[in-house]
C-alpha cells in the first residue's frame, strides 16, 4: 500500500504544481495589456511606434500625464466623476432594495405580472431617441439627473437581489412580524445587513457602470464644468489629435516629439482604470461570494 500511497502523491503535487503554473500564466496575460499601458503611458512616442516598449518604459517621460494634468480640469472631471459614482450607487441600491424585497415576497398581490412586465423591459427598450426627447422634455438638459433618473434600477441586479432575498429562511420574517416589527423595519434592520455581500457586488456593478460611463454624459451633459472623467478623457486625445494634425505632424520640436495620441490614450486608461483596481481588492470577498450566491438561488 506504500507505494501506491506515495504514487497518489507524487500525481497530487505534480497536479497542484500544474494548475499554480497554469494559473500564473493565465494572470499574466490576463495583467500584461494594462501592464503594457503602464509602459507605454511613460516611453516616448518613437519607442511606442517602433515596438520597442514590452515590459518596461522606454526612453521615460511623463510628457502625457503633464499634458492631462496641466490646466487642472481634470482634477475636477475626477470630481464629478466621483459625485455621479457616489450618489448613483447610492439610488441604485435604494431603488433595487425596494424594488426586489416586495417581489421576492410571494405573499405580494399580484406579483406575477409585475415580474412579467419587468422581464418585459429587459427585452424592449425605448431606444436612443425616445429617451432624449423624454430627457429634454422635463428640463434635466445640462444636469446629472439626466443620469441617474434613466438608469435608477438595473432590471438584471434587481432580478438577482430577489434571487438573494428569496434563499432567505421565512423564520426570520415571521420571527420579526411576531415580535411587532413591520415591514420597513424588517427591511431595514433584518433583510438589508443579511444581504450584505449582494449589495456589496451589485454596488460594484452599478460604481463601474458609473465610472466608465460616456455616452450619455456625452448626450447630456453640455457644460464643461459638469464633464465626468472618461468624456474628459476622449476630449484630451481628440484635442492631441488635433493639434498634431494642425502642426503638421511634428514641428514643434522636442514636445511634439514625446506626446503623441498613443501615450496619451496610455495615459489615459491608466488613469481612468487605477481608482477601480484600487477599490476592488477590498470588496473582493463580499464581491464573489453574493454573485455566487445570487446567482444559483431560485
Amino acid at each position: 500500500m506504500r507505494p501506491v500511497s506515495r504514487r497518489v502523491s507524487v500525481w497530487a503535487l505534480s497536479a497542484s504544481a500544474l494548475n499554480y503554473v497554469f494559473l500564473g500564466l493565465l494572470s499574466m496575460i490576463t495583467l500584461y495589456p494594462f501592464w503594457y499601458e503602464i509602459a507605454a503611458s511613460f516611453s516616448s512616442s518613437r519607442a511606442i511606434a517602433s515596438g520597442e516598449v514590452f515590459l518596461w518604459p522606454v526612453e521615460f517621460n511623463a510628457e502625457a500625464y503633464k499634458r492631462l494634468f496641466e490646466d487642472g480640469q481634470l482634477f475636477r472631471a475626477m470630481f464629478n466623476t466621483v459625485a455621479v459614482t457616489a450618489v448613483g450607487t447610492v439610488l441604485n441600491m435604494i431603488m433595487t432594495i425596494l424594488a426586489a424585497y416586495p417581489l421576492s415576497r410571494k405573499r405580494l398581490y399580484g406579483r406575477g405580472p409585475l415580474l412579467m412586465f419587468i422581464t418585459f423591459t429587459m427585452i424592449f427598450v425605448s431606444g436612443l431617441i425616445p429617451n432624449f426627447i423624454w430627457i429634454k422634455a422635463l428640463g434635466l438638459m445640462d444636469t446629472y439627473m439626466a443620469l441617474w433618473l434613466p438608469g435608477l434600477i438595473g432590471t438584471y441586479n434587481m432580478f438577482v437581489m430577489k434571487s438573494f432575498m428569496e434563499g432567505l429562511p421565512d423564520e426570520i420574517e415571521e420571527s420579526a412580524s411576531i415580535d411587532g416589527a413591520g415591514n420597513w423595519r424588517i427591511l431595514l434592520f433584518i433583510i438589508t445587513p443579511l444581504c450584505k455581500p449582494i449589495i456589496t457586488a451589485l454596488s460594484l456593478f452599478y460604481a463601474v457602470g458609473w465610472w466608465n460611463s460616456y455616452f450619455n454624459v456625452m448626450l447630456y451633459i453640455t457644460g464643461s464644468n459638469r464633464q465626468t472623467l472618461m468624456l474628459k478623457l476622449y476630449l484630451m486625445i481628440k484635442q492631441v489629435d488635433q493639434s498634431l494634425l494642425n502642426s503638421g505632424g511634428g514641428s514643434e520640436g522636442a514636445s511634439s516629439v514625446l506626446l503623441t495620441p498613443e501615450s496619451i490614450k496610455a495615459a489615459a486608461v491608466v488613469i481612468a482604470i487605477t481608482p477601480i483596481l484600487c477599490v476592488y481588492p477590498f470588496l473582493q470577498k463580499h464581491f464573489v461570494k453574493g454573485v455566487l450566491i445570487g446567482s444559483v438561488k431560485g
